[in-house]
């Protein structure tokens, strides 16, 4: 088979072909960073270093590219308003690059905590206006943005194919039902690709000037200097690092209108068409009836997960589970559920080679599949990460290659293709990695005391502290005359 993609552009699954046979450059959409990511923003971003991975297990190499958003996005996502990244260093009374500084920080520790590779370039904003200030004159001179006394907006109208990503064309857009109308604007849903530090943004503490691209220590009312919209920034990072016609380019279906729609005019009306070959956007994660979001304050971070007893990993396993076009509703149940199933893939790829003492493991009962072969399994691995990144189904063939594992005569060949499945399923989903564990005292003094019963031969006490270590949340097994000990 061939990697199969959904295109939300096309609205098809389309066959995977880069421009370059043996490079794939790929742009992801990434955080604000005016407060600590929560799980939804990171199932959007999981998606993409899933793709990734597997891209590179498939033989591609990939020019990943991740930016930082620090300046420019106004709150609800619109051309006027408070910046977000300044809204928050007025909270916290320190002004906005300390603010920027500080939950890109928390941002980076939860990616290194979730295991997602480190992309080829990761872009400021702040370090990139000079580049946004290129593409806004030539959309100027072009007749594709125009400037008013509040800033510099592009045109839609002068995009017919405006809305193709979306659905929202500019026939179907209502006048205000995404923008407030201005006077000044020519249609409500242009939108700012440069807003001026006037007016209600007149006290915008990060200001540039138009004319030279250099950071701005004016104050106050100032019409020559001003600050990038939230749109332009992408596309002038997604040129810098990647050039004007790139692969792939991910998000979470947040983005999709205005942002992405928006990016799609701006870049082919200042350089070449299609801008992205292939879009792929997340679904949303719900709790309960609602959408996880910040400003619905009803978010989940990484630290919240951990707090909890689970480890980052086992979150990665969580989202990456279900499929990406698929709106997960996260539940507890659901996170144990898949620590429990993540687990049970830990200790079978920790089984290592040697699969014959892992026979006793699977009941009679156990259902074996017909698949004979260790090379069928990670055929039929492949073939459904191929199909859309169709994950639930991968995952399936791994449970029941360990079933057909742990009950078959392997001679040894058959037994070193089983641990080269289990590195390609490793390097494709990044949750399988071995994890120190951090014993909690209390039980390493159970551990210690049962050590010393079991040398005593007093085994009634042995199982009684056996237990007690189980109602702590760890279970303890006997190898080779050791105690080993692992989180429920």
């Amino acid at each position: 088979m061939a990697l199969k993609l959904y295109n939300t552009y096309s609205k098809k699954e389309e066959v995977f072909a880069p421009h370059d046979p043996k490079l794939v450059t790929m742009y992801t959409c990434g955080p604000t960073v005016y407060g600590r990511p929560h799980i939804g923003n990171y199932s959007s971003f999981l998606m993409a270093d899933l793709l990734r991975r597997f891209l590179e297990v498939s033989g591609y190499h990939v020019k990943h590219v991740k930016n930082i958003t620090d300046v420019g996005h106004l709150l609800k996502d619109q051309d006027d308003g408070e910046d977000k990244v300044e809204k928050q260093a007025r909270e916290e009374k320190t002004d906005p690059l300390a603010i920027a500084k500080k939950y890109e920080a928390m941002y980076l520790e939860d990616e290194k905590a979730l295991n997602m590779l480190e992309p080829a370039h990761r872009p400021r904003a702040t370090e990139n206006v000079p580049e946004m200030l290129v593409i806004i004159r030539e959309l100027l001179e072009k007749g594709n943005a125009y400037e008013t006394s509040d800033g510099v907006y592009f045109s839609v109208t002068s995009f017919p194919q405006y809305g193709a990503l979306s659905g929202n064309t500019v026939e179907n857009l209502n006048a205000g039902a995404r923008v407030e109308i201005k006077e000044e604007k020519k249609h409500p849903a242009d939108f700012a690709l440069w807003k001026k530090c006037v007016g209600a943004n007149a006290h915008h503490l990060l200001r540039w000037n138009f004319a030279t691209g250099k950071i701005s220590k004016s104050e106050g009312e100032d019409a020559t200097s001003g600050f990038p919209g939230w749109h332009i920034e992408c596309s002038a990072m997604s040129r810098k690092f990647l050039g004007e016609k790139i692969d792939l380019h991910t998000g979470g279906e947040d983005n999709i209108f205005p942002h992405h729609e928006c990016e799609i005019a701006q870049s082919e009306c200042s350089g070449q068409k299609p801008f992205v070959k292939l879009w792929l956007h997340k679904r949303r994660i719900d709790l309960g009836e609602t959408k996880m979001s910040k400003s619905l304050g009803n978010v989940l971070t990484v630290p919240d997960i951990v707090s909890m007893g689970y480890s980052p990993l086992d979150l990665r396993y969580y989202l990456l589970s279900v499929h990406y076009r698929t709106q997960l509703k996260f539940t507890k149940k659901g996170l144990d559920d898949a620590h429990k199933a993540r687990r049970k893939i830990l200790e079978w790829m920790e089984e290592g080679g040697d699969i014959d003492n892992a026979v006793g493991k699977v009941g009679k009962e156990s259902k074996v599949s017909t698949v004979s072969t260790v090379g069928d399994w990670e055929k039929k691995f492949r073939d459904a990460m191929e199909s859309d990144l169709n994950t639930p189904a991968a995952l399936a063939v791994v449970f029941d290659c360990m079933t057909w594992s742990r009950s078959a005569s392997l001679s040894s060949q058959e037994k070193a293709g089983i641990q080269v499945f289990q590195s390609v399923v490793r390097k494709t989903f990044g949750c399988f990695e071995a994890e120190e564990q951090s014993i909690p005292n209390d039980v390493q003094s159970l551990l210690a005391e049962r050590k010393n019963a079991r040398a005593a031969k007093n085994f009634a006490a042995s199982d009684r502290l056996r237990d007690q270590i189980k109602a702590l949340g760890y279970e303890v097994r006997d190898e080779g005359g050791e105690q080993t000990v692992r989180r429920l």
